[in-house]
């Protein structure tokens, strides 16, 4: 099967093409000019220079293709670089399903999050009106909404790294957010992280299987963690016995983050810490059994990457 993807070379585009060359599919890579060189397993795939504004790029990707696979998504945005959530979370569906429209694609696959609705932060709100686009778009449509996704970066960015970087190893303690006035709630939200091996074997299995069709799937991991425990485990997978922690009020930190988050340097925005301490995780277990998988766990022996 040919399947074309969009966002082929970020962090899940990586290993979703390992996948699809696995179980014998040809990979069609939309590739922005000058990104060549972070295209994964470039000689075995065909690749297609453009980006996601171009009507053009998007059919000569999307021609003759079994399906697509629509990866792109921004943890957060510059405006004034003109990386927003809107045009990569939104738009870019948009000019996508209509080029797959025009060019008869027979199914569309999308990766969504896990927690987005309707008037949520800017990053929940355009992930879900990209769903009803696809939902809407009289294409066969398959939407997957992963929880936080860890796993080897191979040098892209990706959640465990980034707390290492911020979190472990800087010689300050980490911060245990909490909502609201109770402090016995530091660090208690809990999150699922699902490993990126995981996420991209249910895209695969979604290309042949019937039962994919018309169905949102929520990916996440073997169980809930909390922030707390997320951080301890992170430090001995570090090669640290615990990492000093401390009450974080959110309340604060979101008016810091209100001032500073428009500066790259700054490490967290105040939608971040919004949804945080939404927590993200869930108990619907139809995608692996669906596609007959058992998720690996948050545990140090799928962290070894981090030592």
């Amino acid at each position: 099967m040919k399947v074309s993807i969009i966002g082929g070379t970020g962090f899940v585009g990586t290993y979703l093409i390992d996948a699809l060359l696995q179980a014998g599919h040809m990979p069609r890579v939309l590739v922005r000019a000058g990104s060549e060189s972070k295209l994964a397993a470039a000689s075995q795939c065909e690749t297609i220079s453009g980006n996601i504004r171009e009507p053009f790029a998007l059919d000569a990707c999307l021609q003759g293709t079994d399906a697509v696979i629509y990866l792109i998504g921004i943890l957060r945005e510059f405006p004034a670089k003109g990386i927003t959530y809107e045009e990569s979370q939104f738009n870019g569906v948009e000019r996508t399903v209509a080029a797959a429209q025009r060019q008869g694609v027979k199914h569309f696959i999308l990766m969504s999050a896990n927690g987005v609705k309707a008037g949520g932060t800017p990053y929940q709100d355009t992930k879900f009106r990209a769903e009803e686009c696809v939902q809407a778009s009289g294409l066969a449509w398959t939407i997957f909404r992963p929880s936080v996704i860890f796993g080897d970066p191979r040098g892209k960015a990706e959640f465990c790294t980034q707390l290492q970087r911020e979190l472990i190893l800087p010689p300050i303690p980490a911060p245990l957010f909490f909502g609201g006035f109770n402090i016995l709630q530091a660090g208690e939200f809990q999150m699922q992280p699902v490993h990126v091996t995981d996420v991209a074997q249910a895209f695969v299995g979604a290309l042949e299987n019937p039962a994919a069709l018309g169905k949102t799937f929520t990916l996440c991991g073997a169980e809930a963690v909390s922030w707390k425990a997320i951080i301890q485990t992170l430090a001995q997978a570090s090669g640290r016995s615990s990492k000093l922690a401390v009450p974080a009020p959110a309340a604060i930190l979101k008016v810091v983050a209100g001032v500073l988050d428009k500066q790259a340097w700054f490490p967290i925005t105040r939608d971040q810490i919004v949804m945080l301490l939404e927590g993200n995780t869930c108990t619907d277990r139809a995608a692996w059994q669906t596609f007959g998988m058992m998720p690996k766990r948050f545990a140090l022996e799928n962290l070894g990457y981090l030592v």
